[in-house]
């Protein structure tokens, strides 16, 4: 897979526009780093972002999260290793980044609004449009992870 183009660099305003919404979520948003980085894992799962998954297994390790808990996020909704927040953030992202099939579900909306302030909802749910952004712009121009570029020769 070859890299169709560097966003960054062709549209710098547009990628400081997505940074800085990054920055509030990640610096400012008050929401905790492992649900941060546990919306940011399974959106990009969802979306089959390598670039993203890596980078979000990475940071969530570096937050403290073990193996087993990283590992179960793709299958969830099986697995009690997640507390009901997460439960709900969880089924909140599905459901967003889905939208087209899930239309945002009342029940997953009240699951959430049950575990979390307004502000955290709105929080939680710009840190997943934030994710589909990244996971769009990374899958949508093929951004390559270190590990996927060519050796040089």
């Amino acid at each position: 897979m070859h890299s169709r183009l560097d966003y960054a660099r062709v549209a710098p305003d547009a990628y400081a526009a997505v940074r800085a919404l990054n920055d509030f979520v990640v610096h400012r948003s008050g929401l905790e780093p492992l649900l941060i980085d546990l919306i940011k894992l399974r959106a990009s799962q969802i979306n089959g972002c390598a670039y993203c998954v890596d980078m979000h297994t990475k940071e969530a390790r570096a937050h403290g999260a073990g193996e087993q808990w990283i590992a179960l996020v793709a299958a969830w909704q099986e697995s009690a290793v997640f507390s009901p927040a997460e439960r709900a953030a969880l089924a909140w992202t599905e459901a967003l980044t889905l939208l087209p099939q899930t239309r945002a579900p009342d029940a997953d909306y009240a699951r959430l609004c049950a575990a979390f302030t307004p502000e955290q909802v709105v929080n939680i749910t710009v840190a997943i449009g934030l994710i589909n952004v990244w996971n769009r712009l990374a899958v949508g121009f093929r951004a390559q992870h270190p590990l996927d570029r060519p050796a040089a020769s």
